[in-house]
């Protein structure tokens, strides 16, 4: 399971023209089953997903395609998780790949 920050870049400008694909993009992966959550860092900071069922080249490729990291609006910083203990309304999360 990976943590996925994307944090603005210099592009950040570019954002509002690119939110449709940003979101299509979004919408894609929860689709698929790769995103379990996707998300605003507050105050203003990106974004961030949590996202499995991958190996880290696999997601890699996803991010590249979405267009806010294609631009340069945003950058990626990524963290890989093993889940070892949930409050139990989350125990599904250390089954996950």
């Amino acid at each position: 399971m990976f943590l996925v920050l994307l944090r603005l870049s210099t592009n950040r400008p570019s954002a509002a023209r690119l939110m449709d694909g940003h979101n299509a993009w979004l919408k894609k992966g929860f689709d698929d089953g790769a995103f379990l959550l996707a998300g605003s860092l507050k105050p203003g900071g990106g974004g961030a997903i949590l996202a499995q069922g991958m190996m880290r080249d696999e997601l890699m490729a996803r991010l590249a395609e979405d267009p806010f990291v294609a631009e340069d609006v945003v950058r990626i910083e990524l963290h890989e998780i093993a889940p070892g203990r949930t409050d139990d309304r989350l125990a599904f999360l250390k089954d996950l790949p």
